[in-house]
């Protein structure tokens, strides 16, 4: 007798290579997901998880590779049927009702359908379908006349699932569903996952949270760098195997930053809070040291940063610079106060591309080279030489216009610009995104300089290997709280993302006297 033929995989992605702009975001990734089963799919930010959920949903097409759901072959850039995808973003227009959400594209009417023809909508119909709905998914009574605006995230969340599974899909894919819930939220959301997978539905579960991986899902998938690195049973493999996998490097890979002593503080925050986007978050930046933060995607460090400049609205809390209070409610209002801020997006926002290299490096700190308003061209051109040889912009001269510049050199630009001005507090986004190896240690070189010169400086980054080489402090940062503050150089990068993603949630006995 013939051994029984195993079900071809529910969905499976062989070999599937993407590029934009000639650089590889997916280098010939590869998964299988099993009928009936929860898998999870991981890896840091920028390894390729949200390319290869675009290619399944038809956005993008692949450059190479397949795509097969239950054994059928799918064409390039096709949305297959059959699947629903539940997105971080929830898709819905906040001014429509919860009957019309659910309904939307396919709403009941009177009379018979007839091409071209305006049908009165049945809104009795409507209402007593999204009631039906709901209570059959999720067993409860919503009521279906409230507007979108007006629910919780978590409730949002429940009629996009809803929407979703009013299609009868047969394969659910959840693109990280709770980085904008709390955690009981969270746990009504996977026990709702758990649900549907004794239905018999198969579901693709994107998420960098650790700790849901373990406790939802069968399998495990790790991308890094644009490839699958591992397929394992997620409940039967420790976390720090995964997060290793995700990193691809050892423990402890970092370099510690040289040794240092902080000074005065130059930064107190305490209880800031920006509904939506942190929460209750207090700490010290001194004089003389690199405090780093990090955390996922969403985690709260991005705008934190960005409301320490005031360039965030409907912050509460209170902000010292030097041991007095302040207001920061605009940018020049952090400026006045000794902060200088490079963003991430520096080309968009750091740099002006009309004027020169000179005018650009020198357009926060016009003060240090003027006198009674006339510019010593002398000094600036000496300053702006010194700070092109040491962040090595490649750029015919001085003069030349940013705009003629490439993508990296006008991001170094940017960096320059705040680099020139003498700021007692300095906030950096990822400041080496986008530069090249050289150009990164000339960066972090200049830091140590600032720090040993008594400035403090405030950096996020999502390179924890690079993060723990240049701070001497870690806040990690989870759903918009700072979950643990470490110090870089006894700490490592698995560490670090075991308090990100949620893996690690208490503290070990033996290191409560340290926290």
């Amino acid at each position: 007798m013939s051994a029984p033929v195993a079900p071809p995989a529910a969905l499976a992605l062989a070999g599937i290579v993407k590029h934009f702009d000639g650089v590889p975001a997916l280098r010939g990734a590869s998964l299988e997901v099993a009928p009936g089963t929860v898998h999870g799919l991981i890896g840091q930010n920028g390894a390729g998880k949200s390319t290869l959920i675009k290619i399944l949903a038809g956005i993008h097409a692949a450059d190479a590779g397949t795509v097969s759901v239950h054994g059928a072959l799918q064409p390039h850039g096709v949305a297959p049927s059959g699947i629903a995808f539940i997105h971080q973003e929830r898709l819905l227009p906040p001014t429509s009702t919860v009957a019309e959400a659910l309904a939307l594209g396919n709403e009941p009417a009177f009379g018979p359908r007839a091409a071209g023809a305006l049908r009165p909508l049945d809104t009795r119909r409507l209402k007593r379908h999204a009631r039906e709905a709901l209570h059959a998914h999720f067993g409860i009574d919503l009521a279906p006349d409230r507007l979108i605006g007006e629910l919780s995230v978590a409730g949002q969340q429940i009629v996009q699932i809803t929407r979703a599974l009013i299609g009868s899909p047969r394969i659910l894919v959840f693109d990280e569903p709770t980085a904008a819930l709390v955690s009981r939220e969270v746990d009504r959301l996977l026990s709702t996952i758990d649900t549907l997978r004794a239905r018999g539905l198969t579901i693709l579960y994107v998420s960098h949270y650790l700790n849901e991986i373990a406790q939802i899902c069968d399998t495990v998938s790790v991308l890094r760098d644009g490839v699958d690195v591992a397929h394992v049973d997620a409940r039967a493999t420790p976390t720090e195997a995964l997060v290793e996998a995700m990193i691809g490097a050892p423990v402890a890979t970092h370099t510690p930053a040289s040794s240092r002593t902080p000074g005065d503080i130059a930064l107190s925050a305490r209880d800031l809070t920006a509904p939506g986007r942190f929460e209750d978050v207090s700490f010290d930046v001194r004089r003389g040291e690199v405090v780093g933060i990090t955390g996922l995607l969403g985690s709260g460090g991005k705008p934190l940063l960005r409301a320490l400049f005031g360039l965030e609205r409907g912050v509460a809390g209170i902000v010292g610079i030097a041991g007095r209070t302040v207001r920061l409610r605009r940018p020049l209002d952090a400026v006045r106060n000794g902060i200088a801020f490079v963003p991430e997006d520096r080309r968009t926002h750091g740099v002006a591309t009309a004027l020169s290299v000179r005018e650009n490096t020198m357009l926060a700190s016009l003060a240090r080279v003027s006198r009674f308003g006339l510019l010593a061209r002398r000094r600036e051109t000496g300053v702006v030489a010194r700070l092109v040889a040491a962040l090595t912009i490649r750029t015919h001269s001085a003069e030349t216009p940013v705009r003629h510049l490439s993508g990296g050199n006008q991001q170094k630009v940017a960096v320059a610009k705040w680099l020139s001005r003498a700021s007692s507090l300095y906030l950096l986004d990822e400041p080496t995104v986008g530069v090249d190896v050289g150009a990164k240690a000339e960066i972090y070189r200049l830091l140590d300089g600032l720090v040993r010169d008594g400035a403090g400086v405030l950096l996020f980054s999502s390179d924890l290997i690079e993060l723990l080489g240049v701070a001497d402090r870690v806040l990690v940062m989870k759903r918009g709280r700072i979950v643990r503050e470490l110090v870089a150089r006894e700490t490592d990068t698995q560490t670090v993302l075991a308090w990100a993603t949620g893996a690690r949630e208490t503290i070990a006995p033996h290191e409560r006297n340290a926290a």
